[in-house]
């Protein structure tokens, strides 16, 4: 009878840590469609999950889009109703310079000790692809102070933080720039006067290629500063980004590649200025053992956690990174790294390769994905998915779904402090 009981628990945890909520539906084709999944933990515990709401079918840039909102107050068991910030709300109307036309692409961020919540979003038009140096989508700031119910309205700062420092730069003037949506990272570490330090990270493109850039602030988003500088890309070529700490503090750059993704570090010679140099990028995919991505290139988020080894005990840290694992933007799922010693991330080509197993969350087509650490010691994880009707229309249903650590890593480690 106990033995029964036993398994029933474990049967009963395992369908409560797994199971799935459609929090932004997309139904059918003909449904308005919802895309670009951001997720946050406020520090009340509650959940603010967001999304692009695409009038216009297609990405920022195209028309109309809105982001729409739900909040949980219970680690992601329930989900309040959708609202729509009327700050967050676009008017279609595509005329240069107006950045009102949507917001999309979402990206925020929480101060773990005010609680105060920033959104940075793309803005306005053109499409990214069709921008011009005269003529390019914008970036857009919203701030929240009380816990993602009511946002401030926009202002517009992709002018003074992107496109006129890497115009003065030798790298040179930008066409377009883009916000790698997601989750915005603060140090656990860095501290320069209030607040711990934001990083964020884009791509931008010109004449030649794309390029990534990761952008940091000391003063919760009021300024921004080019981690590195001007002069060169840490990843040249690279397309949607995210950013990491890594635990001696040095900054990691994820970007979106075909069949993987590029890797980047950030050492400092001056934290307290942010002086120091990027690495040289690396690639990590199936010849390396790393993260790979059969078939496709999509957006993913990555994420350093402290965890407990299950077979030793010992304190270590865990990175996630997730993507479809293909083939195809299908499959979504996590990718883990162990990094328990300095030599496992001492270089990018180090952190690239040889990782040490994942996790499939879906086993339908899904493409863009994100993650947040929960107040109950849980993974939030929330993607994009096929779950209704397909995405030929320009949209996908916005799923969540909660893991644990147990769960992504077949019992290898659990929750650490």
């Amino acid at each position: 009878m106990k033995k029964n009981f036993l398994l029933l628990s474990l049967l009963s945890l395992s369908l409560a840590t797994s199971a799935q909520t459609d929090v932004f539906r997309t139904r059918t084709l003909d449904d308005i469609p919802y895309r670009i999944p951001a997720i946050a933990t406020a520090k009340d515990g509650t959940l603010v999950a967001v999304s692009d709401y695409r009038y216009c079918h297609f990405d920022i840039g195209a028309g109309r889009i809105d982001l729409h909102f739900r909040r949980s107050a219970d680690n992601g068991r329930t989900w309040g109703n959708i609202y729509q910030p009327p700050t967050m709300m676009g008017d279609g109307d595509l005329t240069p310079g107006h950045q009102e036309a949507g917001y999309g692409d979402a990206a925020i961020a929480v101060d773990r000790k005010s609680g105060r919540m920033m959104l940075i979003s793309c803005s306005g038009g053109p499409l990214f692809g069709q921008s011009t140096v005269e003529r390019h989508q914008g970036m857009a700031r919203f701030y929240s102070d009380d816990g993602g119910l009511t946002w401030s309205r926009p202002d517009y700062i992709g002018e003074d933080v992107i496109y006129k420092p890497l115009a003065q730069g030798k790298y040179g003037p930008i066409k377009a720039w883009f916000v790698g949506s997601g989750r915005i990272f603060q140090s656990r570490t860095v501290k320069v006067g209030k607040y711990y330090r934001l990083y964020c990270a884009g791509v931008s493109r010109n004449d030649k290629e794309n390029a990534n850039w990761v952008i940091y602030s000391d003063d919760f988003g009021l300024t921004w500063g080019i981690l590195g500088g001007t002069d060169a890309s840490p990843v040249p070529g690279g397309d949607e980004p995210k950013c990491e700490e890594l635990p001696d503090g040095r900054v990691l750059l994820s970007s979106r590649a075909w069949g993987g993704r590029f890797y980047n570090i950030f050492t400092f010679t001056d934290v307290r200025t942010a002086q120091g140099q990027w690495g040289e990028k690396a690639f990590s995919g199936k010849d390396n053992q790393g993260v790979e991505a059969v078939q496709n290139s999509c957006n993913g988020e990555v994420v350093l956690l402290p965890v407990v080894r299950t077979s030793d005990k010992r304190k270590t840290y865990l990175l996630l990174q997730s993507l479809p694992f293909g083939p195809g933007r299908a499959n979504v799922g996590i990718y883990y790294k162990e990094l328990s010693t300095p030599e496992d991330y001492a270089t990018p080509q180090a952190l690239a390769a040889n990782w040490t197993g994942r996790y499939q969350v879906s086993s339908l087509p899904s493409a863009y994905s994100t993650m947040a650490w929960q107040h109950d010691g849980t993974l939030g994880f929330f993607y994009e998915e096929e779950t209704h009707c397909n995405s030929s229309k320009g949209g996908y249903n916005m799923v969540y779904r909660n893991l644990t650590l147990e769960t992504i890593t077949e019992g290898k480690y659990k929750a650490g402090k």
